[in-house]
C-alpha cells in the first residue's frame, strides 16, 4: 500500500452506517464519530426524539425502530436496504440473583439484548451478503468473560452474543461480510447509573480497572470506527476488549445485589 492508502484507513465515505441504540451513550457517541470518518448516519433508536437529535449532530437522519418488533425490524431493512455498516448497542439489565429472577425479568434481558441482536444480524446481514460487503459490530461486555453476583442472565445474553456474532462471520464471511463485536468494561451511561449512584459501588469498580477509572461513552467510539471500515478488512469474528484493563487485571466488586 502506499500512504495515501493508509492515510484512508479510517475514512468511511460512500457508506451508510445505521446505528441501532443510538439515542444516547455508546450509540450516540459511535453515530458521531462514524459521521466523522464521513459515513451517512442513520440514527435509529425506540425514542424517536433522541435519535433526531442524534441525526441532527451527525448531519444524518433519524429512524425510529423499537428492536423488540420483529416486524419492525423487517420492515426496517426493507427500508434501508443500502446499509454497508450496522451498529447495535440497545440492552438492558435486571441486576437479581438467579433465585429472585422472574420469568418476566429473563424475558425482558433475553428478548432485547440477544433475540433483538439475532434479527438485526438476521434482517441486515442478509441484504448485506448479497451486495458482497458490509461490517456488522454489536456490543458484548466485559460480562461475557467476568461475572459477579446478580449478573447471571445479563452475562449469559453478552456471551451469547459473542457466540452468534462468531458464527454469523462464519456464515457471512465467504460473501465479504465481517462481523465482530465490542466489549466494553465500566462506562458511564443510562444503562450503569445504579451503579455509579451508589459512590462505594461506583468507586471499587473504577479502582478494578487497570487504568483506575470510568470510561466515557466517546472513548469507545473508536473501537467501532476501526471495525466498520477497511482499517479492520483482515477482522472477523473477533472480540474487541475496550475494558481499561479490567479482564486483563481480572477486577471484581460483589454488589449489593
Amino acid at each position: 500500500m502506499i500512504i495515501d492508502d493508509y492515510a484512508r484507513l479510517f475514512r468511511l465515505d460512500g457508506r451508510q452506517a445505521l446505528v441501532v441504540g443510538a439515542g444516547n451513550g455508546i450509540g450516540r457517541e459511535s453515530a458521531l464519530a462514524l459521521a466523522a470518518q464521513g459515513a451517512e448516519v442513520i440514527a435509529a433508536d425506540v425514542d424517536g426524539a433522541a435519535a433526531a437529535d442524534t441525526a441532527r449532530l451527525a448531519g444524518g437522519r433519524d429512524y425510529q425502530l423499537d428492536v423488540l418488533d420483529p416486524e419492525a425490524i423487517r420492515a426496517a431493512a426493507a427500508d434501508l436496504d443500502e446499509v454497508d455498516i450496522l451498529v447495535f448497542t440497545a440492552a438492558t439489565n435486571v441486576r437479581k440473583r438467579i433465585v429472585d429472577y422472574t420469568d418476566e425479568d429473563f424475558d425482558r434481558v433475553i428478548g432485547l439484548n440477544l433475540a433483538a441482536s439475532f434479527r438485526l444480524i438476521r434482517a441486515f446481514g442478509a441484504p448485506m451478503a448479497e451486495r458482497g460487503r458490509g461490517s456488522i459490530i454489536g456490543f458484548s461486555s466485559i460480562r461475557a468473560t467476568l461475572v459477579e453476583p446478580g449478573q447471571g442472565v445479563y452475562a449469559a445474553t453478552k456471551a451469547g452474543l459473542i457466540q452468534l456474532l462468531r458464527t454469523a462471520a462464519a456464515e457471512f464471511g465467504p460473501s465479504g461480510v465481517r462481523c465482530n463485536a465490542v466489549a466494553p468494561g465500566i462506562v458511564e451511561t443510562p444503562l450503569t447509573a445504579q451503579i455509579r449512584a451508589d459512590r462505594a459501588w461506583s468507586d471499587a469498580y473504577a479502582q478494578k480497572s487497570a487504568l483506575g477509572r470510568w470510561a466515557q461513552p466517546s472513548e469507545i467510539a473508536g473501537a467501532v470506527v476501526f471495525l466498520a471500515g477497511d482499517a479492520a478488512s483482515y477482522v472477523t469474528g473477533s472480540c474487541l476488549m475496550v475494558d481499561g484493563g479490567w479482564t486483563a487485571v481480572d477486577g471484581r466488586y460483589t454488589p449489593p445485589a
